[in-house]
């Protein structure tokens, strides 16, 4: 089914009805951020490219790329729970010096609320910088 939302919005005695484009499907998620769709095969932890799809398509976690590295794990949270509960944020460190490096994964209690992520907050600042969000196959330390 393919619905539209439309909000009307009254400003100083004039309304205004703002039409929406309906919600994208999760399929389309996967790679929403892509130019092109390739996927990244992380090789470490999946067998196949397709077992890999196969977690995305139930994943309820994102990744968060291009964080400042000043960004701390209550930021995050502040910043994502507002699409749903989050159940844990994974701040990644850099090997050597164990300082946050730019990323981190956020996992949801629920998979709608990931993908609603991933449409909505990318392109969003946080702390000063414009962040990426992407549908994740699952943090795995």
């Amino acid at each position: 089914i393919n619905k539209t939302t439309s909000i009307t919005m009254a400003t100083s005695a004039k309304a205004t009805t703002l039409v929406l484009p309906p919600p994208t499907c999760a399929p389309a998620l996967l790679n929403a951020n892509a130019a092109e769709k390739k996927l990244y095969w992380d090789r470490s932890h999946y067998d196949s490219p397709e077992a890999q799809t196969r977690a995305l398509a139930r994943s309820s976690t994102v990744y968060v790329g291009n964080l400042a590295f000043t960004t701390r794990s209550t930021h995050l949270r502040h910043h994502f729970q507002h699409l749903g509960p989050v159940v844990q944020v994974h701040i990644g460190l850099d090997r050597n010096k164990k300082t946050p490096c730019g990323f981190a994964f956020v996992e949801y209690r629920h998979r709608i609320d990931a993908l609603s992520a991933v449409v909505n907050l990318t392109g969003t600042k946080l702390d000063g910088r414009v962040i990426r969000v992407e549908l994740d196959a699952g943090f795995k330390p």
